[in-house]
């Protein structure tokens, strides 16, 4: 009877590399990523279709998990038919679910549409705030649409982060973060202060058009040179 054969060591698994860390942005690298940007389009302006502070809130509540041009397609016949708090409520909530069903959540998101419209009523006279922790307490109202009202209708240098400007940040090395807060404290500390009202709109737009997620568009990235990302397409 053949001798048995001890059994044989376990194999020890293959060590992962960790992830190459980008080399942070010099501020004079900061200053002409974003110079670039205004030197192009000094005016930014978002694609959401709106007529007031008001309409604004409730555009940037229906765009979560929607594009702006789905959005804007919804709401031309609903700001029409209501560009008020007061306006909204007494179209209703099942008026609403019907003028915005072509938009992804319309259930949850006609709910949220009336209730936030109820609480403006309540709590501010019908008028929209200017105030984070105000915004953010309305159905419906993140960190992100806070952030975008401010910026928008108010004219506060803060910068909404979205799942565009989070893959900007991250990709190019400029604001790295494992999530979207981490990421807008770093946009917040990185960007000068004569570039933060638009950066918002100019990473967006970035994000959307050229630096997109499954192929980014390098060849005419103007801020090319300046980016981090390894693996640039050439065409």
């Amino acid at each position: 009877m053949p001798e048995s054969q001890p059994p044989a060591p376990p194999s020890r698994p293959r060590p992962v590399a960790r992830p190459r860390r980008m080399r942070p942005f010099t501020r004079a690298e900061v200053e002409t990523f974003f110079a670039r940007f205004a030197a192009r389009e000094p005016e930014p302006k978002g694609e959401l279709l709106y007529v007031n502070p008001f309409t604004l809130l409730v555009a940037v509540v229906l765009s979560a998990q929607a594009t702006d041009a789905g959005v804007n397609k919804a709401t031309r016949a609903l700001f029409a038919a209501a560009d008020t708090p007061e306006k909204m409520v007494a179209l209703g909530e099942d008026r609403v679910r019907d003028m915005i069903k072509t938009i992804g959540l319309f259930r949850m998101k006609a709910k949220n549409v009336i209730g936030l419209s109820e609480l403006l009523i309540a709590r501010h006279g019908g008028t929209v705030p200017a105030d984070r922790t105000a915004l953010e307490a309305l159905p419906g109202v993140g960190r992100k649409t806070g952030n975008v009202v401010l910026n928008i209708a108010f004219g506060e240098p803060t910068i909404a982060v979205d799942t565009h400007i989070f893959r900007v940040g991250n990709r190019t090395g400029l604001a790295p973060g494992k999530d979207v807060v981490a990421v807008e404290t770093e946009l917040e500390r990185v960007v000068p202060t004569k570039y933060r009202l638009h950066a918002h709109h100019w990473l967006i737009l970035h994000g959307r058009y050229v630096c997109k997620a499954r192929k980014p568009d390098c060849p005419v990235c103007i801020v090319a040179d300046l980016c981090r990302y390894p693996d640039k397409t050439i065409g």
